[in-house]
């Protein structure tokens, strides 16, 4: 595998920044200093600081379509893949309980900005939503697999929202068992009479 070049390094030190400061908190200098080299030598790969997020986002869009490819390779069920999603607040919790979720807390900064990057960020949601979609639809959860998927993605923000607020991996743990009883009850559920 070939050496990262200085642009994949300036993109990966950017993410990292990004997410443990804040966009709004991490200059081009920071970034330029972390990566050890210049500014001018950054600024040559990235003109502005807005270059460098459209960058950061496609690096996170690319890392989660990898990573749901990854789910549908390793699930034998839908109910595997979608376990799959709910284990990665107890895969990343420690981060979690110190910066949040990455996907959220971006979104959140960038709407509060009023940034334009903010629809291109939303895209991540957008790939997890869908994707949880599929998965509750080959559940058999039929018209109601979008809500399915929404309240998901949503109970996902809120629990790592207050994980980090009251730094408690506890809260983690015991919302990922209710969580994971729930997805099973919905797998034990009479299926729906249609009218024919």
């Amino acid at each position: 595998m070939s050496a990262p070049t200085t642009r994949d390094r300036i993109i990966e030190t950017a993410d990292r920044l990004f997410y443990q400061k804040g966009f709004e908190y991490t200059s081009v200098a920071d970034i330029a200093a972390e990566v050890q080299i210049t500014r001018g030598n950054l600024t040559f790969h990235f003109k502005t600081r807005d270059d460098i997020l459209e960058a950061v986002i496609d690096l996170r869009l690319r890392r989660t379509r990898g990573m749901l490819e990854q789910w549908e390779a390793e699930g034998c069920t839908a109910a595997e893949r979608i376990s799959s999603f709910i284990n990665i607040l107890i895969m990343n919790r420690t981060k979690i309980l110190l910066h949040g979720c990455p996907v959220g807390t971006l979104c959140t900064e960038l709407a509060k900005l009023e940034h334009a990057a903010l629809a291109h960020a939303n895209k991540i949601f957008s790939l997890f939503r869908d994707w949880l979609k599929r998965q509750f639809e080959q559940l058999g959860c039929g018209g109601e697999s979008r809500a399915h998927a929404m309240h998901l993605l949503a109970w996902s923000q809120g629990t790592a929202t207050l994980a980090q607020a009251f730094h408690d991996e506890s809260f983690i743990r015991a919302e990922v068992h209710r969580v994971h009883a729930w997805l099973g009850s919905l797998g034990t559920r009479p299926a729906r009479r249609t009218n024919r």
